[in-house]
């Protein structure tokens, strides 16, 4: 299995930063290898810019923590295991601090994983 983390520091209140990254739903509209997203505090689907489709099961969503974590259970990727955990943690003076872990096999899915959480990730200060 392979372990992937990327994080940046963002000059944002970590609510308002919460507010974006804890909406399971709309991920698409922060995540740029996402063409589209739908769903709920349960579960969602994602559409990847290559026209691929995940099922993802929503597996924490808590506001306290700022932690929101899930997992892909369906697809067309062929993910066998994944968990992917989005932090959102308070920097005081510095804003917020947001790391994205994600554990993912078959390893060889890992690449095309961490490059598009890296731009996600690398991209939220100038979306916020």
């Amino acid at each position: 299995m392979a372990t992937l983390r990327s994080h940046v520091l963002v000059d944002a209140d970590p609510d308002a930063v919460w507010k974006v990254v804890g909406d399971a739903a709309n991920i698409a509209d922060w995540f740029p290898a996402m063409t589209a997203s739908t769903g709920d505090d349960t579960r969602r689907t994602v559409t990847l810019r290559d026209g691929a489709r995940l099922e993802e099961e929503v597996v924490t969503r808590d506001p306290v923590l700022r932690r929101f974590q899930y997992r892909v259970v369906g697809g067309d990727l062929g993910v066998e295991s994944h968990l992917g955990t989005v932090d959102v943690i308070e920097v005081p003076g510095a804003g917020s601090l947001v790391v994205y872990s994600t554990e993912i096999e078959p390893a060889s899915l890992a690449g095309a994983f961490d490059e598009a959480i890296s731009e996600a990730v690398a991209g939220l200060p100038g979306f916020l």
